[in-house]
């Protein structure tokens, strides 16, 4: 009888030698002449643990990790193809602790089935939401939707269900679904994970998408810089083609709706959704004013819902598990759960997706293990480069969208950098400012000017020129970028400045020069 092996191939555990260990294997069992057979997944977002090699036992999945390929060969002499002991043996996957207290409905199917398996999504659940979709009226369906409560995943958290309405009730001969997969934050990873690990999860809710909304059409835009999400995804909707989900008859219902995907060019700028309309249509990635809005006059000038690979991935569970049944997760006005992604410099780094309501210091601490570098934590950005930085005296601020906005915080697309003591903030603030000047589109002043200037202003506080009135000088210029630049990429660089003056304000004074000679 076969042994069957799971091994990743999510770019994250192929950087740390994945296809090696993959490859070892399969030698090692030519030699030896052993019959197995390796199933290569998406990854469960223990990266920490990659690469990580999974057998099948009659008790279930038995973990190892992390595995070198110089670790194979005492592996199979240790019984790797039953589930022997071995000091790399971590278990039962499910029982590790870190996978252990996560609520996964997005992630259910990730690093389990093969994602270009169409018989392993539906063996796991897939499709169902597809097929109660297809037994509602369009209202029905986007009503479902507006009571499950979910809300944007990518960043200013709006309601998924009324932006669905607007393009429903919106007049048009054409409409469109796009998906903004331009996952550029730092520290993010989940949309990727997605894309390499079950992209028919998101191929389903985007087609569910479309019969809500009347669109016959829809656009994945994917980052230049994820090729194996691209090529995977790609593959995935030729199957899902194939097998009949998509064309012009969705799974026989006379819905016509189709996928396509397209590769953007790398500007962090596209992740903003005019932005990235510009770049869908072939011209430069620059920000459109709105109104009017792209539920009314988006792609080409027709309506068009846009939401992140999050959001739409979340919506085949609402389907088919129900409205009440997702709401029921989470606190306030932030239900479901949220993919978590816990990066820089912590011991356990990955993906974990939990219910909102879980506070920030949990996931450092507890989930993440505190920093890899065994110092402790002086500072953690929520939200990518655009993010506020929280200092410890925040940490029991829950996970949620109203919560992180009293604090002056952003949840965003979920990404938590971690630095510890060593962290110059000052340096962190010029980044930020650094980084908006870099990625500006350019069209509007605050953004293009305020930036550079404020790259300037923070250099001449670095070298202790008039550092009171500078620092009065940089709060006044994130003042204007925040409420005078047209999009979130200016409006929102003032979060990590102000959030590193206001909570680290030691690191912007006239001694700063003496406490770094001191460290």
């Amino acid at each position: 009888m076969s042994a069957r092996l799971f091994i990743s191939r999510d770019s994250g555990a192929l950087a740390v030698g994945a296809e090696e260990v993959a490859q070892a294997i399969t030698a090692s069992a030519g030699r030896r002449g052993l019959d197995i057979q390796i199933v290569r997944t998406g990854s469960r977002g223990l990266y920490w643990l990659e690469p990580t090699i999974e057998v099948e036992t009659p008790e279930g999945r038995i973990a190892y990790g992390p595995v070198a390929a110089g670790d194979v060969e005492g592996l199979i002499d240790a019984d790797l193809l039953t589930g022997g002991a071995h000091a790399l043996r971590v278990g039962r996957p499910e029982q590790i602790p870190f996978l252990k207290r996560q609520t996964r409905l997005t992630f259910a199917r990730c690093g389990i089935t093969d994602p270009l398996s169409i018989e392993d999504y539906r063996a796991h659940g897939g499709f169902q939401g597809l097929e109660k979709a297809l037994r509602l009226t369009a209202p029905q369906i986007v009503d479902e939707v507006t009571q499950s409560g979910l809300r944007g995943r990518g960043g200013a958290g709006f309601p998924t269900g009324i932006k669905w309405k607007t393009v429903l009730d919106a007049v048009g001969d054409r409409k469109y679904i796009v998906c903004n997969a331009d996952e550029g934050d730092s520290g993010t990873f989940a949309d990727r994970m997605i894309l390499e690990g079950d992209p028919f999860l998101l191929i389903e809710g985007m087609i569910i998408a479309g019969i809500a909304t009347g669109a016959t059409k829809g656009f994945i835009y994917i980052r230049s810089e994820y090729p194996h999400g691209i090529a995977t995804t790609r593959d995935a909707i030729e199957i899902a083609r194939k097998a009949g989900y998509l064309g012009a008859s969705v799974h026989g219902s006379g819905h016509a709706f189709d996928l396509e995907v397209r590769a953007g060019a790398g500007a962090y700028v596209c992740g903003e959704e005019t932005s990235l309309l510009e770049s869908l249509e072939g011209k430069r990635g620059v920000v459109r004013a709105k109104p009017p809005l792209p539920a009314h006059k988006g792609l080409f000038g027709c309506p068009t819902v846009i939401n992140n690979v999050l959001s739409l991935a979340a919506v085949p569970t609402v389907m088919a598990q129900g409205a009440a049944f997702y709401k029921d997760f989470g606190v306030g006005r932030s239900r479901g759960t949220m993919p978590i992604q816990l990066a820089g410099n912590i011991k356990h780094g990955g993906l974990f997706e939990a219910a909102f309501g879980i506070t920030l210091g949990e996931l450092v601490d507890e989930i993440g293990g505190g920093t890899a570098s065994g110092r402790p934590v002086r500072a953690v950005q929520v939200g990518g480069p655009l993010g506020a930085y929280f200092p410890r005296a925040l940490f029991d601020t829950p996970f949620d969208y109203e919560a992180f906005a009293a604090r002056d915080g952003l949840i965003g697309h979920a990404g938590v950098t971690v630095f510890d003591e060593t962290v110059d903030m000052r340096v962190q603030a010029r980044f930020a400012m650094e980084f908006c000047a870099i990625e500006s589109c350019g069209k509007c002043t605050p953004c293009r000017i305020g930036s550079t200037r404020g790259v300037e202003v923070i250099d001449k506080i670095g070298r202790g020129e008039a550092v009171e009135a500078n620092l009065t000088l940089v709060k006044d210029l994130c003042n204007t970028m925040k409420f005078g630049s047209l999009c979130a990429l200016g409006g929102f660089t003032p979060y990590p400045v102000m959030s590193a003056i206001n909570h680290f304000p030691e690191d912007f004074g006239p001694n700063e020069s003496g406490r770094q000679a001191a460290e």
